[in-house]
């Protein structure tokens, strides 16, 4: 392959890609193939930081518009990305590769804590990082702490894989005329209420000028393409 294009990346993978064809819980086979693909990645040379959403487990945000306390539920729904986080930690051991997982919670008797300076070091040292709780606060997505994440290490680019191929202007699963877009800016994507990310994650990373790529995690290899510079799903960058 070409030489890599990006050398320290910040993988955004949502709970529901571990969902499979179940309404609850982590999916073996799946959770086995993204395991690989970043294993892959990390031998290729490119430093690999995680961070997965707790959907498949539980949503803060549903739960309370159900009537619990709302800080009550995100703090449940922090506890189900450190499930998954461990659930990932533990799949790719099993590749043989190191792992650690930082959460922003103090949970320091399953996983660290999580230490800007330390995450950085263990990415040097060729270990893949997973960044589990969120941002540890009430209010913020999951979402929000990728792209936080992603400022805090200077990651090269913030790649959110999703159910679909990029971004659209709808919902292409509902509106068969809803326009693909291969690039934008943050602020048509903001402007337009693309629904890409959170507001709050949308401002980081064009405030600090980290790329966003939206892109398919079903795509066998697309990661490891992406990196070596191939064009795939949608790139939005600072204007």
């Amino acid at each position: 392959m070409s030489e890599l294009k990006y050398r320290r990346i910040l993988l955004k993978l949502s709970g529901e890609a571990l969902l499979g064809d179940g309404r609850c819980g982590i999916d073996a086979a799946i959770l086995q193939r993204l395991a690989a693909e970043i294993c892959d990645l990390c031998r290729a040379g490119v430093q690999t930081a995680v961070v997965i959403g707790g959907g498949n487990i539980i949503r803060g945000a549903e739960k309370a518009a159900e009537g619990l306390d709302r800080v009550t539920s995100d703090h449940m729904g922090m506890l189900g990305t450190v499930i998954n986080a461990l659930a990932m930690q533990d799949a790719i051991e099993n590749l043989g590769l190191p792992v650690r997982v930082m959460s922003a919670l103090k949970i320091n008797q399953v996983c660290e804590d999580y230490i800007r300076r330390r995450a950085v070091r263990h990415l040097e040292k060729g270990r893949v990082v997973i960044f589990a709780a969120g941002t540890g606060n009430p209010f913020f997505t999951t979402d929000s702490a990728a792209s936080l994440r992603a400022v805090e290490i200077n990651a090269d680019i913030l790649i959110k894989a999703t159910k679909v191929d990029g971004v659209y202007s709808a919902d292409p699963k509902k509106d068969a005329n809803a326009t693909f877009y291969s690039r934008l800016t943050f602020d048509q994507a903001l402007d337009q209420r693309l629904n890409v990310m959170d507001a709050t994650a949308l401002v980081l990373c064009r405030d600090h000028r980290i790329p966003l790529r939206v892109m398919n995690v079903f795509e066998d290899g697309a990661v490891m393409r992406l990196v070596h510079g191939e064009e795939i799903g949608s790139l939005i960058e600072a204007g």
